[in-house]
C-alpha cells in the first residue's frame, strides 16, 4: 500500500455500529486508514472532529466528517457497490427497516442486554420486546429466500446483522432453542461469512505517531 492520503476510520471492534462501517468497507474494498480506539481513552484527534465521541467516525480526504454508521455505509457504497446492496428499487424498504431497527429495536436490545440498569421490568420482559422484531424479521426471511428483502443481501441485512448478533448472544442457548429458524440460519450464515471474518480482524489500539494501518477487508 502506498502511503497516500486515505480516509481515516476511527473504529472499535466490538461496537455494532462500527461493525456496520467495516462490513461495508470490506465489501466495497474502499481503502481507509484504520484507527482502532479504546472507548475509555478516546484519542483527542477523534474528539476534535466529532465531539460526541462515538464510533465509527470517518474523516474523508477533503475534510468532511461522517459520524453516523449508516451514513458511512451509504458513502462507501456510493464509491463501489458491486452487488447492488443499495439498489434503487429497494432504497425505501431498506431505509424503513434500518430506521425501525435503530429507533425501536435498539432501545429494547439495550434494556435486554443491560437489564440490571432498568429494574422496572425483568430481563425476560425486555427480551419479549426484542422478540417482536425477531418475529417480523423471521417472517421476512422466510418470504425472501433467506434475506430480508430479496434473494441476496442488501444494505438492510448488513446494517441489522450486528444488532441481531448482539441480541442473540445475550443468551445464545435461548436464541438457538427458539422457533425463529429463518433468523437463526440467516445469522449463522452471516457470522460464518468471509466478509464478516475479514471485518473482525483484531488490531492494536491506535496511538498518535503509530505507523498507518490500512483496511479494505
Amino acid at each position: 500500500m502506498n502511503d497516500t492520503l486515505q480516509p481515516i476510520l476511527y473504529s472499535f471492534r466490538r461496537c455494532p455500529y462500527a461493525m456496520r462501517a467495516r462490513l461495508a468497507i470490506a465489501y466495497s474494498q474502499v481503502s481507509v486508514e484504520l484507527r482502532e480506539i479504546v472507548l475509555r481513552n478516546k484519542p483527542q484527534s477523534m474528539l476534535n472532529i466529532s465531539p460526541k465521541g462515538t464510533v465509527p467516525v470517518l474523516l474523508l480526504t477533503d475534510g468532511t466528517v461522517i459520524d453516523e454508521s449508516i451514513d458511512i455505509m451509504r458513502w462507501v457504497l456510493s464509491q463501489n457497490d458491486p452487488d447492488c446492496w443499495y439498489g434503487a428499487q429497494y432504497v425505501a424498504a431498506i431505509d424503513k427497516l434500518i430506521d425501525e431497527n435503530d429507533t425501536v429495536f435498539k432501545p429494547c436490545l439495550d434494556r435486554y442486554k443491560y437489564a440490571d440498569r432498568y429494574p422496572e421490568h425483568s430481563q425476560e420482559y425486555y427480551r419479549s420486546q426484542c422478540e417482536q422484531w425477531f418475529v417480523k424479521l423471521n417472517d421476512l426471511l422466510g418470504s425472501n429466500d433467506g434475506y430480508l428483502l430479496t434473494n441476496q443481501p442488501t444494505l438492510a441485512d448488513m446494517a441489522l446483522f450486528p444488532f441481531i448478533r448482539q441480541c442473540a448472544h445475550v443468551d445464545l442457548e435461548w436464541f438457538e432453542a427458539t422457533s425463529y429458524e429463518h433468523l437463526q440460519c440467516w445469522l449463522a450464515d452471516l457470522k460464518s461469512s468471509a466478509l464478516f471474518s475479514s471485518s473482525m480482524t483484531k488490531y492494536p489500539a491506535w496511538k498518535c505517531g503509530d505507523p498507518k494501518t490500512y483496511f479494505s477487508g
